[in-house]
């Protein structure tokens, strides 16, 4: 099969793309994101529409936030748009008038970065996404592994303190709230609210206060040697590590891939990442230790994955 579009389902945009074997993205057409579940799909099929004009395409790809069912046609859960046992695939098939797949959007992501980033070379990869949340995806025997019922690879809402904090999901104790984009604006905030004197550069970034601090502010301020602000990086990559040393005794994987907004400050959270693996990896000291990688497609790894698994049918 030859060209392919892929979909990416963002909060604010919807982004469709050519994409052809060796993973290019050819041509892009992007449109904001409806509000209503019903308008989502009819930008879907409006992007989709807009970037084939002049193109010979085979197949779409869509990934979406949520849980997709096993024949990668429904989703059953998408808390962000609203969609509750969503025929996606059946509805933007009638409007666009090709084969559609669906899938879960970190699982297309892991799989743009094994078949075209940084999981290439390796046949047993795990990836993880520190954005807003924590996403995942899994790829065994050079397989996406979605589980029985499809909705494998939900790492941030393994529950790794009992009690602990409430997460959106109605659980407590989820990974994503030890370990995210949201965690770390956490950890700054109360960090800076205690020593002051520490985050002279990341308040002065904001109001002053520490209610004011953002996630962008807490890079700017770690790049500038900020105590409180790489003190921040450091909790979140602690936490990080040591889910990845857990997910190693499940998955055993050569490679993890780190991706996702967080990852993108580089060696600031992937070193102490590295560093919390390798302390709380079980006998550390006695096995071959996976390689910890940083994401190579950054934004558009669900975009290219998904095509890429529209291709693959």
């Amino acid at each position: 099969m030859g060209l392919t579009i892929g979909v990416d389902i963002g909060g604010t945009k919807i982004a469709a793309g050519v994409v052809d074997e060796e993973g290019t993205i050819l041509d892009t057409s992007k449109v904001p994101t409806p509000e209503t579940p019903e308008g989502v799909i009819d930008a879907i099929a409006d992007a989709v529409q807009s970037v084939s004009a002049g193109y010979d395409v085979h197949a779409v790809g869509i990934g979406a936030a949520g849980y997709v069912d096993n024949k990668r046609a429904t989703v059953l859960f998408a808390p962000n748009i609203n969609w509750r046992h969503e025929a996606l695939k059946d509805k933007v098939e009638q409007r666009v008038g090709l084969p559609v797949v669906v899938e879960n959007d970190a699982n297309a992501a892991a799989w743009g970065e094994y078949r075209f980033g940084a999981g290439q070379g390796h046949d047993d990869v795990v990836c993880i996404t520190l954005g807003t949340g924590l996403g995942g995806g899994i790829i065994i025997g050079g397989k996406l592994h979605r589980g029985r019922f499809g909705v494998a690879g939900e790492f941030g809402h393994i529950r790794v303190v009992p009690d602990g904090l409430l997460c959106g999901c109605g659980s407590q104790g989820c990974w994503e709230q030890y370990a995210s984009g949201r965690a770390l604006v956490r950890y700054a905030r109360q960090r800076a609210a205690a020593t002051p004197e520490n985050a002279k550069i990341l308040l002065g970034l904001g109001d002053g206060t520490p209610a004011a601090i953002e996630g962008k502010h807490i890079s700017e301020a770690a790049r500038a040697g900020d105590p409180v602000a790489i003190d921040s990086f450091r909790e979140l990559a602690r936490w990080a590590g040591a889910g990845l040393a857990d997910l190693a005794s499940l998955f055993d994987p050569s490679a993890f891939i780190v991706g996702g907004g967080v990852s993108d400050e580089g060696d600031l959270v992937l070193d102490p990442i590295r560093k919390s693996f390798r302390r709380w990896l079980v006998g550390n000291q006695w096995r071959p230790h996976a390689q910890v990688l940083a994401a190579q497609l950054g934004s558009k790894a669900g975009l290219v994955g998904a095509a890429d698994l529209a291709r693959q049918g």
